[in-house]
């Protein structure tokens, strides 16, 4: 429903983390970001990896205690 959208998302679960991000394909275009290439940067701090497309993509890891990097790292593509 919305056009200018930038999320990520991440989770804590027991031992693991995971990662989500999803960009509308206006932001993607305008400001050239990608999904998947996020998620790759994002993922190494949760020693992690994962994958998906230009819009959507995700990653799991192990290393909980770098949630909290991941997503200050996120701001850095608003």
């Amino acid at each position: 429903e919305h056009d200018n959208i930038l999320l990520v998302l991440g989770v804590k679960s027991h031992d693991k983390v995971n990662l989500t991000v999803a960009i509308s394909e206006k932001i993607a275009k305008e400001k050239g970001l990608n999904a998947g290439k996020i998620i790759s940067d994002l993922s190494k701090e949760i020693d992690g990896g994962g994958g998906g497309q230009a819009f959507f993509a995700t990653a799991g890891g192990k290393n909980i205690n770098g949630l909290k990097s991941a997503l200050e790292k996120a701001q850095t593509y608003i």
